[in-house]
């Protein structure tokens, strides 16, 4: 019924001249074509369209097929594939270019989340042969085919690790491929006119168009040396920037007169950017640009007021970040050599907090990870828990990092039940208390000795010195350190204070070895 329907109305348009074809006639063309197709007719479809007596109808109304025909290629296992196939090198011959424009990008507008790739990669070839018969006229269709297909892009879902990248399961990375492939023919046009010397390039319609492709904005007022008259995206420089420094690549035609601390200055940027995501690639282009920026750097060579860049402050908090709350096994493994190098209470302290906080995390049904248990957390537990100096470690000056140290060991030995023993510190707990708790006790006991004795002295003095009408000031020695000068109030406030630290330290202390006398196995 269909097939004879098509005939019939091929039959009459070919006696048409001027193709005035009726609006009946293209849709009785339509909806017969489009059901011979879709029943298994299309080699009497193809035959109708390669006859030269139907090239006029054709050419006005043939890329109306494009859908069914599109459907039919994209299941790869029907029959009809090499007739299908065939229709569409025919139209893409005979028909309209901006006809079939319009019909491509109707196509990929029109996929569905789960035939994105497919469709993508499909049509992609065919839409730059239609482009191409554009001649000098493509522009602005090329941005509209270019606009369309990255809308498209965009809802797929993006690989984080180098493993998604190589499976694609999606196929992000398979359509960017032919993505770059379809522009080339562009690109190489625009490189011929620059060849040429044309000094009009500025203003090429088909530079501009691609230009927009990389989402290029208006140019800044201050360009940096990976900037020309126009302002790409940041994270697009970042790459950049980790392809020339790290990877090498044009790392020969890049100039060779900027120094060393300048190229870091500049970096900082991209870096605080990178280390300011999640995705792990992201952080590791960023952990290596970082280094490769610094290792060029001579030691002193840094001038002062560097300092003042928002940059050189938020790329150490950034990196503190990344350290301790990525668990990726090698971030996993750069937080132990923070840990070690750091030499900072406060930035140990919050280390230590994170820990806790992975540890945690990790503990919660469906949530476990191999570096926050059993054999691969006990190396990072024996660097948090311990005192940098034994006995003599300065208390006060290590607080923050004790305190959490402390709050750590508390909740492991409250959350991981002995008989459980997810974490391993039940079998680590005796190396603990030698290294670590009974070293702390007896620092604790000297530390309360020593300023307590200070603050009975201090009193002592103060009741000398109210006598004389002056206020008095005294310094105050507290381990082989004078304090500065202050009023007997003030050295009061501060011994009281140190007193009140260590008081807090040892409850907690105090905590944990109830938690581990009262340890006891369920009845079996």
């Amino acid at each position: 019924m269909a097939l004879n329907q098509l005939s019939d109305v091929v039959q009459r348009c070919q006696a048409i001249k001027d193709e005035n074809f009726s609006p009946e006639d293209f849709d009785i063309f339509l909806n017969s074509g489009r059901t011979c197709i879709e029943q298994g007719d299309s080699a009497q479809v193809l035959s109708i369209l390669v006859d030269e007596k139907n090239k006029n109808l054709v050419r006005c109304m043939g890329w109306n097929l494009l859908g069914p025909v599109v459907k039919i290629l994209l299941n790869k296992e029907d029959k009809n594939l090499p007739h299908c196939h065939a229709i569409l090198s025919c139209l893409l011959e005979v028909c309209s270019p901006k006809e079939l424009l319009l019909g491509f990008l109707e196509q990929v507008e029109e996929a569905d989340s789960g035939s994105i790739t497919e469709t993508v990669t499909l049509l992609l070839k065919p839409l730059q042969t239609v482009l191409l018969r554009l001649g000098m006229k493509k522009a602005s269709s090329v941005g509209m085919a270019l606009s369309t297909l990255l809308a498209q892009l965009s809802r797929l879902p993006v690989p984080i690790t180098k493993e998604q990248e190589e499976d694609d399961i999606f196929g992000l990375c398979c359509c960017c491929t032919a993505l770059l492939q379809f522009v080339k023919p562009f690109v190489e046009e625009i490189k011929e006119v620059v060849k040429d010397n044309n000094r009009n390039i500025k203003d090429n319609e088909l530079r501009v168009e691609l230009l927009k492709f990389l989402n290029v904005q208006r140019r800044r007022k201050v360009p940096g040396f990976l900037e020309e008259e126009v302002r790409y995206p940041k994270e697009s420089l970042a790459c950049m920037s980790h392809l020339i420094f790290v990877d090498h690549i044009a790392v020969d035609i890049f100039p060779a007169v900027f120094s060393p601390v300048f190229v870091l200055q500049c970096n900082m940027e991209y870096i605080e950017l990178l280390l300011s995501k999640t995705e792990e690639s992201r952080l590791q282009k960023g952990l290596e640009l970082y280094e490769k920026s610094l290792i060029r750097v001579e030691d002193n060579s840094l001038p002062v007021d560097l300092l003042e860049l928002k940059t050189f402050f938020s790329v150490p908090q950034n990196l503190v970040k990344v350290m301790t709350l990525c668990p990726d096994q090698t971030l996993v493994k750069n937080e132990r050599g923070m840990l070690k190098t750091s030499h900072h209470a406060g930035v140990e302290g919050y280390i230590i907090k994170n820990i806790k906080n992975q540890i945690d995390f990790s503990l919660k049904l469906g949530n476990g990870n191999e570096w926050f248990m059993g054999t691969n957390l006990l190396p990072l537990l024996r660097l948090v828990l311990c005192l940098p100096h034994g006995p003599e470690t300065d208390l006060l000056q290590n607080m923050d990092r004790i305190m959490e140290s402390l709050n750590l060991l508390r909740y492991l030995l409250l959350r991981d039940k002995e008989w459980e023993n997810e974490t391993g510190i039940w079998t680590e707990l005796y190396k603990i208390e030698d290294t670590f708790l009974k070293p702390l006790r007896t620092g604790l006991n000297m530390s309360k000795a020593h300023y307590e004795a200070e603050l009975k002295s201090t009193k002592e003095n103060k009741k000398i010195s109210s006598k004389d009408s002056k206020m008095s000031i005294c310094s105050v020695t507290v381990g082989n350190e004078n304090l500065p000068n202050m009023t007997p109030e003030m050295q009061l406030q501060v011994l009281e204070s140190a007193i009140f630290t260590f008081d807090l330290i040892e409850s907690v202390l105090v905590r944990i070895e109830e938690i581990i006398e009262a340890k006891e196995r369920p009845p079996s």
